[in-house]
């Protein structure tokens, strides 16, 4: 049975990590009572004690974590942003880096949820040399409230909740959004997208979506089509034709569910990529548990919703 550790098994993607092993008999999780979960002595112990250890903290507390494993056979999957770019961590999307990268990895950088979308899209075309590096990119982003955590849930779920909080809202004003470093670091990108987050009154769910113009392109759309579906004929991402209802894409199709869909929409003079997937999903714990069960040779679906 493999013992696995939460560490920030209190916030929004610890929480979800934890009820959903809860449900596993091949999981064993360590716990500490409330009054131990900031002594580090304490965590030291679980965490050397785990195979796989989850840290769902805060960038700084996270590498302090790091600190504390001297057990070498620990794998640590990261949910913060804090070593998504780090060169002796495996950027854990599966699908992407390879699943035996994943496999034979101790050291997990989960990816953000808005930079998941974008890479998912842009990745296997700088790779095919449809998209240049030096290519200037633009992405928008939908996302639930839940990504904004615990206090941002309260916010929106309040009995007196802001009636400017009924619309979507733009954030990330400053173009210095924490995941434009990830984005540009895995794509290969020399410049980050001009980014905007887009914060919406639902639950769950992400909607990337990157526009394009033929000038942009060594490519078109059917060459984009092959790759995404030649990219992604296994695993949790999957490329759709169909990837719309009536001629509109919902944000929040795939809310609940662990999977992510892909498509591109347009024309030979302007395309558009269109990724979707839940933030609390493949955005966040459905990712991290997808690289534990690979890590721990369990089915790559155990525990998810698809």
């Amino acid at each position: 049975m493999t013992k696995v550790f939460i560490d920030g098994s209190a916030g929004t993607t610890g929480l979800r990590i934890y009820d959903r092993l809860t449900l596993r008999k091949d999981i064993s999780l360590l716990t500490l009572p409330d009054e131990l979960r900031k002594n580090n002595e304490a965590k030291a112990e679980m965490l050397n004690k785990a195979d796989v250890a989850f840290l769902c903290l805060p960038d700084a507390a996270a590498k302090e974590s790091v600190t504390l494993v001297t057990n070498s056979n620990t794998v640590i999957i990261d949910t913060s942003t804090a070593h998504r770019t780090d060169a002796g961590w495996t950027y854990g999307f599966p699908e992407l880096v390879g699943y035996d990268k994943i496999k034979n990895s101790k050291r997990i950088a989960n990816p953000g949820c808005h930079a998941s979308g974008f890479v998912a899209l842009v990745k296997p075309l700088v790779d095919a040399g449809i998209i240049n590096t030096v290519t200037q990119l633009t992405c928008f982003s939908l996302t639930g409230y839940s990504g904004g955590g615990k206090g941002m849930i309260a916010e929106y779920e309040s009995q007196d909740v802001n009636p400017l909080y009924k619309a979507p809202r733009q954030y990330g004003l400053s173009q210095q959004h924490k995941h434009l470093k990830e984005m540009s670091a895995v794509t290969g990108l020399e410049f980050a997208p001009a980014f905007c987050p887009i914060v919406a009154p639902f639950y769950s769910g992400m909607e990337v979506t990157v526009p394009l113009f033929k000038n942009q392109l060594n490519g078109g759309i059917e060459q984009i089509k092959d790759i995404y579906k030649n990219t992604y004929r296994n695993g949790l991402v999957t490329f759709s034709d169909n990837m719309h209802e009536d001629g509109f894409i919902s944000a929040c199709a795939l809310s609940g569910k662990d999977d992510m869909q892909i498509s591109v929409f347009g024309n030979e003079d302007r395309i558009i990529l269109v990724s979707r997937f839940d933030n609390l999903g493949k955005g966040a714990s459905g990712a991290a548990i997808q690289n534990m069960n690979i890590v721990i040779g369990a089915d790559e679906t155990e525990g998810l919703s698809i």
